[in-house]
């Protein structure tokens, strides 16, 4: 087992998957996650979100699972954390609007450390201004985030996964295999 903290920042209407499925996939493979929300304590928990592609133009939405934060925001340090995980589904849309959230998003690239999003987490990585000449993946429907912020939008099909530099990126939950498999080798590289 390691001793690797990781920072996973979510909130309210985070697509259920892509927050549950990462963070118990690490918490299984021996890492420390800590699951912070603005506004909120350990023990206080978020509403997250189902969206599944049924056929219709854009995913569908159904109620998911409450999830139970494990830390408080207002305690993250984020030099003690050796990597950050961004979930996709609503919750980064009014994530990207809070300047703490922002200054996070910010350490890790400054300090090159591993850096996983997934669907609509790049709005958050488009606000925090840190995709010029990056490529990045994402939900379709966040393309014009990631070039309106001088990004390079990796079209990939919604299983794969793009690894820039410190940053792993993927479509939409049907790539947890390939993200978390890129994810996984940015964090024993560091």
């Amino acid at each position: 087992m390691n001793n690797k903290k990781i920072l996973m920042i979510t909130g309210d209407f985070t697509e259920d998957y892509e927050t549950m499925v990462p963070f118990q996939a690490l918490l299984a493979n021996g890492y420390q996650v800590d699951a912070v929300c603005p506004d909120k304590v350990a023990g206080d928990s978020i509403r997250t979100a189902i969206h599944d592609f049924e056929g219709d133009q854009t995913y569908t939405e159904k109620p998911g699972h409450n999830f139970v934060l494990n830390a408080s925001f207002a305690e993250v340090k984020v030099e003690s954390y050796n990597a950050l995980v961004i979930p996709g589904g609503r919750a980064p849309e009014y994530l990207r609007l809070n300047p703490e959230v922002i200054k996070m998003v910010h350490h890790f690239f400054i300090e090159d450390k591993p850096v996983a999003a997934i669907c609509h987490g790049a709005q958050l990585l488009s606000a925090a201004g840190v995709l010029e000449g990056r490529q990045c993946s994402a939900y379709p429907a966040c393309r014009y985030e990631v070039e309106a912020s001088k990004g390079i939008y990796a079209d990939i099909d919604v299983d794969q996964a793009i690894t820039q530099g410190n940053l792993v990126t993927a479509p939409a939950w049907p790539a947890h295999p390939e993200w978390l498999k890129q994810f996984y080798l940015l964090l024993e590289a560091n």
